[in-house]
């Protein structure tokens, strides 16, 4: 059975080995050594300043909106996991949607200024299965319009955008740590900033509001990271490169062999990006031939994934204009089977049912 992501696990004893050093301290959670190292050793891999390591990924878009949305409209994308909009419903805020660009996948950047109104405080845009969005446009955007900016970046640990990381674009930037992810903690999430003001409070915020044992800077909810999930990462990380270097042949087989059928599509990664290959996200003509494709796949034990659907505006609890584009984009796009155990022979047999399928 090969279904769409394999958690990658290091060694067992090379995992066990970090884990005991929170063992002989008697310390596993509440920010321990290992949690702390963990940070370190991100910045240092990813070239960031500001990080807070926290218990998964959706945690850090809640806290991000509850210090910037203040309860207002949020412009946001319609393309992503449905963790981006709920969290802005969960806040208190209101998503208005903008339609995406139909290569990049990203929010289209030339759309977002018609929605914004009185009531807009913040945008929060994805970088679409690690693709970046047109940073450069929304910075200009929110300067004008004085609005904060946050990025979902959970599929984009090692991307590089213009020689830097992506998560050193936006106010806050976000990313999941969970076993799905190329890096992983288990479960598990950061959040990234700009400036010492705004990662003090995205710090309290993670940690109760505390300032000290008996005293708090403000509101706060609980979103540590444990050591536990420390310990993971830290055993996880130094075979980041070597992840990276197989997910990248792998893309590039599907690549080879996919072009053979020539009415699918590819996303369009954005120029002076290096990637990290997070996802093999395939666009079929119609709805009917991607779930032709997925029947017969299904048939092999070889399970993708339609990701992203639906699309975001069509949930049942927010209100919404027809988002085209990304509408049709998740009715016809699929995920194919990407991870560091896949071998190129399986990339070859899958990418050859799916083109006998096509048509």
């Amino acid at each position: 059975m090969i279904n769409v992501t394999k958690t990658f696990l290091p060694p067992q004893d090379e995992y066990q080995a970090i884990l005991k050093e929170a063992w002989d301290a008697g310390w596993i959670t509440n920010r321990g050594v290992l949690v702390k190292r963990l940070e370190e050793k991100l910045k240092d891999f990813l070239g960031v300043v500001n990080i807070v390591a926290t218990t998964n990924g959706t945690l850090p878009l809640q806290i991000a909106l509850k210090l910037l949305g203040k309860g207002g409209e949020i412009i946001t994308t319609p393309f992503s996991y449905v963790a981006t909009t709920s969290s802005i419903v969960w806040e208190g805020c209101t998503p208005v949607f903008v339609d995406i660009h139909p290569e990049y996948l990203t929010i289209d950047e030339t759309k977002i200024e018609a929605a914004i109104t009185a009531k807009t405080t913040a945008i929060l845009a994805t970088h679409v299965f690690g693709n970046p969005c047109h940073v450069e446009a929304i910075e200009n955007i929110a300067q004008k319009h004085n609005l904060k900016v946050i990025y979902d970046a959970a599929h984009s640990f090692g991307v590089n955008y213009k020689g830097q990381s992506v998560f050193n674009y936006g106010d806050v930037s976000t990313c999941s740590f969970h076993a799905t992810k190329l890096f992983h903690t288990g479960e598990g999430g950061v959040m990234f900033c700009k400036g010492e003001t705004l990662l003090h409070k995205l710090f309290y915020s993670h940690n109760f509001g505390h300032n000290g044992s008996l005293d708090f800077y403000g509101l706060g909810i609980n979103a540590k990271m444990s050591e536990l999930q420390a310990a993971m990462g830290l055993a996880v990380l130094p075979y980041v490169d070597a992840i990276l270097a197989k997910r990248k042949t792998l893309y590039q087989a599907y690549i080879a062999e996919l072009q053979k059928c020539q009415v699918l599509q590819f996303q369009t990664i954005r120029p002076e990006t290096k990637y990290n290959f997070a996802y093999f996200p395939l666009i079929f003509p119609t709805e009917s031939i991607l779930l032709k494709v997925v029947d017969a796949l299904q048939k092999e034990q070889v399970y993708p994934r339609r990701y992203f659907y639906p699309s975001l505006n069509t949930l049942p609890y927010v209100a919404s204009q027809p988002m085209p584009v990304s509408e049709s984009i998740a009715r016809r796009i699929l995920c194919l089977p990407l991870f560091y155990e896949l071998t190129e022979n399986q990339v070859a047999k899958i990418s050859q049912t799916v083109c006998q399928n096509v048509g």
